[in-house]
């Protein structure tokens, strides 16, 4: 269906952080698959993962035990500190999970008509309650009549979620971004995320975070909540879980790892025994190549580049980042970059219409990094000149 604006381009394989096309032009890919990719393409321990697993067995359903699905819970919830883990397919689905665990933790405590606080400019998903969820409205447009049960208020404004809280009394949780990507890489204040966890628990609120961008290891903790020191009551995951392979993850902490029963939720192919085979050898490989330090340290020069190289460059107005996501902002629409960036053999995203959108994967070399350090300045000076 005709649902993507896609570039005429088609990829007919991936070493690290390179595609070559069907023509065998090779491409430096500084998206990483939409912050999926975190190991690069084709890595060899997941190929070989996915080759072994899918030799003995892919799938027998939820009905049974699935050895390889507690083993890669356990994982999670060591590198969390939370208890329980629910398996899907994606992160919109990993987000769902959420929502249906925050409705039903206020059912259980009677509240009939169970309120989530969401944020304007952050994106959760595409199905129905993701999408309500959501907190941009293009994308809303044309789905009315959207899902009850949400109020918004504005990214990293404490006040505005005190407002609320002051306001209405059914409110059961509140889900956020660490940090927003779709929304254009934007950064809260250093102690935004704590004194939501504070409002949280003043009002026995779930604090949920929708991890599924900043999460394993993409800001240099292996999630980002972990800057601030703080558990959310749930937190979701996907994207560079499964480094290619398709996995969502809802985590519960003590507060919310029991409030689903049997029946309140399922999933036919979510926690299947390949994909968290896959998904495990995702985090062993991680740990093995201190996956966090290379996200903070090549992040760190990224950024400290682009803010050296762009300071006298009057159109953009923000260079901003936390380990391998980064955004430089400019003062008009810039959705032009994407294909011209193409054409330059450097594969980039623009979010928010203004935001030149940078997701490598963790493994950028100094010699990637500098490349894409040099072209996209390029590109930014040829495009104001012309401009």
């Amino acid at each position: 269906m005709n649902t993507y604006g896609r570039l005429d381009i088609a990829f007919e394989r991936g070493e690290g952080a390179y595609l070559w096309d069907t023509n065998n032009n090779k491409y430096l890919d500084a998206l990483g698959g939409i912050a999926v990719c975190g190991l690069g393409h084709t890595h060899p321990d997941i190929s070989k993962a996915i080759s072994e697993q899918a030799h003995k067995l892919i799938h027998t359903s939820n009905l049974y035990r699935i050895p390889a699905q507690e083993k890669l819970a356990t994982q999670l919830c060591e590198l969390s500190g939370m208890e329980s883990v629910f398996f899907s397919n994606s992160g919109a689905e990993a987000n769902e999970a959420a929502i249906k665990i925050a409705r039903l933790f206020g059912h259980d405590k009677g509240i009939h008509d169970p309120i989530i606080i969401v944020m304007e400019t952050s994106f959760h998903g595409r199905t129905l309650a993701t999408l309500t969820a959501t907190g941009n409205r293009k994308i809303q447009a044309g789905f009315e009549p959207l899902v009850h049960g949400f109020a918004r208020v504005p990214y990293n404004d404490i006040e505005a979620i005190r407002a609320v809280a002051k306001n209405t009394k059914n409110v059961v949780a509140v889900l956020v971004e660490p940090i927003q990507g779709e929304g254009g890489i934007n950064i809260p204040d250093s102690q935004y995320l704590n004194e939501i966890r504070s409002l949280c628990d003043e009002h026995d609120w779930l604090m949920m975070l929708d991890e599924i961008q900043t999460g394993m290891c993409r800001t240099g903790q292996w999630f980002a909540h972990q800057h601030n020191n703080i558990k959310p009551d749930v937190m979701t995951l996907a994207k560079s879980l499964g480094n290619g392979f398709p996995i969502g993850a809802c985590v519960a902490g003590s507060k919310a790892a029991s409030v689903f029963k049997p029946g309140n939720h399922g999933s036919t192919y979510g926690g299947n025994p390949l994909a968290c085979h896959v998904a495990s050898t995702v985090i062993e490989t991680m740990q093995k190549i201190g996956a966090n330090e290379l996200a903070q340290n090549m992040g760190n020069y990224m950024l400290d580049e682009f803010k050296t190289k762009l300071k006298n460059q009057p159109a953009v107005t923000d260079v901003r980042g936390k380990g391998m996501m980064l955004g430089i902002q400019l003062d008009q629409p810039c959705g032009e970059l994407v294909a011209n960036a193409a054409k330059q053999g450097l594969l980039i995203n623009v979010a928010s219409e203004r935001v030149i959108r940078l997701l490598p994967p963790l493994i950028f070399g100094k010699t990637e990094a500098d490349t894409t350090i040099d072209t996209i300045c390029k590109l930014i000076n040829e495009f104001t000149t012309r401009k």
